[in-house]
């Protein structure tokens, strides 16, 4: 039988690459690609073939193997496999690039920046303090040659080839052979008396101090071209010197080195190594110190390079979530980071933390995910959103943090194109109908309008013709003036929704009540809209073969593209909408007075009225509304497309509003300060059990019980002083007709009998109900009336006596 030899090269769990050799640097080895066979993970293969007659470089080869196994050093080049047979050396290590092809590519594509050659110089030094302080073990081959970069940009310090004792033992120096890495010798060695006193270090630092000329100046020509700095920057030049000085007994040690070189104004002393050195140590910090460290990373990560921010920041970001609770504050860095990764490389790394953030019960880390969540959005496919983020997210609607309430609505309109159908059109509208009919805060009723319009395209038919109009139509009855002007807008951006019937007996009644309104916004964008969709009547009238085209899309089903067909009609609607909370909030991130035109909700009797204070939410007054609004609408068609463009702007700065409250009870409402007193509150257990109760399209949109009169004191939009720039000189011919503070009780039922709206039929029923108790009221006296004169005209009966009739 006959036994073959198997062969151990192919037997190897790595393979080269069949690419040509990365690098082939003076001494004995070849650097080459290769891949693991099991993974396909890139790795660096250093190659020596053995040689008849070169028995001296293979001994400096095998040494340099067992160096290399035996030493770990975050600096040193790791090993990750060998090979020994008689014919080659193979000595596996992580992914590298020789310094010279690293420094001449990055030179290609931009430049390198000098806190990068300071960061990548120190870990060399510090390479070096390790082997001479710590292991006794002289280098002997500082250069260009020995030092190799990995992916995230780090340095590494190889080429142990020529390495020895600083201790004796084995021997003095090994004999290179190589003119290339000779020039790197200190003139001290050339000295044969014997005079020149050194320390173990000394022959180190003046290579290194080669390899620092080389690293600013190009390969060294010759050692007398030390002499001159170059381009080595000038805080560096003093320590530089120290290195190349003649005496050798002046040369710092390593570790000294560094020292000096970090002192304040040194080379090394920058944001970019102070952030690797935090990263280094990360694992001992304090929490407090690593929570300081993520909020200013963030600043500083524009000014990294993106490979060490992929492959040196990102892993520390994920690993200090998922095992160090860094909580919210690693959000802003992560999603940073994550613009530098590819579409795969972000579903791997970053979803996943994503995903489960979601789940957290983190206040400040569930609103900066929400703020920040059209980093990722894109990178979220539908199943996950629907089964995954929206059931986290939907709980927002009903926080006691009126800025998470807010968030969540923003939030929606990036995700309502990723949800199903049961998400989008049942829970999304109940909680949507909950917030605009009984929020406490103007501003969120204003935010989940302009939502629902921006929306309104992916919507089903059916959901379209059951909601739109009712919400748009309870938003022009909103006592916050900005809710009544996203109404309006509301209607004219979704026009093509509407049928010619909606539009004549549901729509214009409704905007015609605003032509009277007490803010002259709401006024100017009523008359707007009322000339819209006359337009549009007329012209079918004109014309009625235009109804087919018109109503295209009343039945059609959900589709984003449907939102262009209204920009392109209304643009001034457009563009109001999509301005519309930027200026309700970011104009004075302080407080608003936007609805001291509307009276308090009642107040229990006994209980002072509060005089008119501004809501904590922020808005602007009602003549910044104007001024802005006035300049949006000269731009009509053209601004047909800032549907899209709008900055929602924020209630409060998030971080104020988690500060000061940091639980999730009743601290949430204590902020919740203002002239709106708000209605009676359940705790937050009885709100998550009944919102199916309290959120329904058919209770969400009706019309709120008529206010008691405003109390003593309380003052109309008109009378105050706005600081606008129109004065308050001239009278408001509306001032009187505030929508909630008028003294005329409104009218209880209109000559709209015919159009099914939930929120007007429910005040139809409630009107006649009243008339009937009203007629059972006046039966009544009549009756007892009636008896007190039967009883008069008899007299009084005697007792005993028989009543006979």
């Amino acid at each position: 039988m006959w036994f073959f030899a198997r062969d151990p090269v192919r037997d190897f769990p790595f393979e080269l690459s069949p690419e040509a050799p990365e690098g082939s640097p003076p001494g004995p080895w070849v650097l080459h690609r290769g891949r693991k066979k099991a993974t396909g993970s890139l790795v660096s293969i250093f190659v020596y073939d053995v040689k008849p007659g070169a028995e001296e470089q293979t001994q400096v080869a095998k040494a340099a193997f067992k160096r290399l196994k035996t030493l770990r050093h975050p600096n040193i080049l790791a090993y990750i496999d060998g090979l020994e047979t008689e014919k080659c050396l193979h000595v596996v290590t992580e992914a590298v690039t020789p310094l010279g092809m690293y420094l001449k590519a990055r030179v290609d594509a931009g430049g390198l920046k000098e806190q990068e050659l300071s960061w990548g110089l120190h870990q060399i030094v510090k390479a070096l303090s390790f082997l001479v302080n710590d292991c006794n073990l002289i280098h002997n081959n500082v250069c260009m040659a020995a030092v190799f970069v990995d992916r995230a940009g780090e340095w590494k310090l190889g080429g142990l080839d020529y390495m020895y004792s600083a201790q004796g033992n084995g021997g003095g120096p090994p004999r290179k052979g190589i003119p290339e890495l000779e020039q790197y010798d200190p003139p001290e060695l050339t000295d044969n008396s014997g005079r020149a006193v050194r320390e173990k270090w000394s022959a180190d630092m003046w290579r290194l101090g080669c390899l620092i000329w080389e690293v600013f100046n190009g390969p060294l020509p010759r050692a007398a071209a030390l002499r001159n700095p170059g381009k080595i920057p000038k805080s560096l030049v003093p320590h530089y010197c120290e290195l190349v000085g003649a005496n050798p007994k002046v040369r710092p040690n390593p570790a000294r080195f560094l020292q000096n070189c970090q002192a304040p104004g040194g080379f090394m002393n920058n944001r970019f190594v102070e952030t690797n050195l935090f990263l280094e140590e990360i694992q001992i910090k304090e929490p407090a110190e690593k929570q300081k460290f993520f909020q200013e990373l963030s600043k500083s990560l524009d000014s990294f390079p993106e490979d060490f921010c992929r492959h040196k920041v990102l892993p520390q970001l994920l690993t200090a979530f998922e095992f160090g609770n860094a909580g919210a504050v690693v959000l802003t860095p992560l999603f940073k980071v994550g613009k530098f990764l590819s579409a795969e490389e972000y579903q791997q790394k970053i979803i996943p933390v994503v995903v489960k953030m979601f789940s957290s019960t983190d206040r400040a880390m569930r609103i900066r995910l929400l703020q920040q969540m059209e980093q990722f959005i894109q990178y979220l496919d539908e199943p996950t959103v629907n089964t995954q983020i929206f059931p986290h997210v939907v709980h927002g609607f009903l926080d006691t943090n009126p800025a998470i309430r807010e968030q969540t609505v923003k939030s929606m309109l990036l995700l309502a194109p990723k949800l199903n159908e049961a998400n989008l059109n049942v829970e999304l509208m109940k909680h949507f109908a909950r917030l605009q009919a009984k929020d406490e805060q103007g501003p969120i009723r204003c935010n989940t309008t302009v939502c629902l319009g921006k929306i309104g395209s992916y919507l089903s038919a059916s959901t379209r013709h059951r909601v739109l109009t009712s919400a748009f139509s309870r938003a022009t009855k909103d006592p916050f003036a900005p809710s009544r002007v996203a109404g309006v807008l509301g209607f004219a951006a979704t026009h093509n929704f509407y049928s010619m019937n909606d539009c004549a007996h549901k729509i214009l009644p409704v905007l015609c009540g605003l032509t009277v309104d007490p803010e002259k916004s709401v006024r100017d964008q009523a008359f707007k809209a009322i000339r819209s969709f006359l337009s549009k009547l007329e012209s079918v009238s004109e014309d009625p073969t235009q109804l087919a085209e018109v109503e295209k899309d009343v039945h059609a089903a959900s589709s984003p593209g449907m939102g262009g067909a209204a920009a392109s009609w209304a643009g001034w609607a457009v563009t109001g909408v999509s301005s519309l909370t930027s200026k309700l909030i970011r104009a004075h991130p302080m407080a608003t007075q936007a609805e001291t035109n509307v009276p308090q909700r009642p107040m229990p009797e006994g209980h002072p009225a509060p005089a008119p204070t501004p809501l904590s939410a922020t808005s602007t007054t009602s003549d910044r509304w104007e001024t802005q609004e006035d300049k949006d609408t000269t731009e009509d068609s053209s601004t047909a497309d800032r549907w899209d463009d709008e900055d929602w702007g924020s209630l409060e700065e998030a971080e104020s509003v988690l500060a000061q409250q940091d639980d999730w009870s009743t601290r949430g409402q204590a902020s919740i300060a203002g002239q709106v007193s708000p209605p009676e509150h359940k705790s937050p257990e009885s709100d998550w059990s009944n919102w199916e109760a309290e959120g329904s399209w058919e209770q969400g949109w009706q019309e709120p019980s008529s206010p008691e009169p405003p109390p003593e004191g309380t003052r109309l939009a008109s009378e105050y002083n706005w600081g606008g720039p129109e004065s308050n000189d001239k009278g408001d011919p509306f001032a009187a007709l505030s929508v909630r503070s008028s003294t005329q009780p409104r009218p209880e039922s209109d000559s709209w009998g015919e159009d099914n709206w939930e929120g007007l039929e429910t005040e139809s029923r409630q009107v006649k109900a009243e008339l009937a108790r009203k007629k059972r009221e006046d039966r009544r006296r009549e009756m007892e009336a009636k008896r007190a004169e039967k009883k008069a005209a008899k007299g009084p009966m005697k007792l005993g006596a028989r009543k006979l009739d």
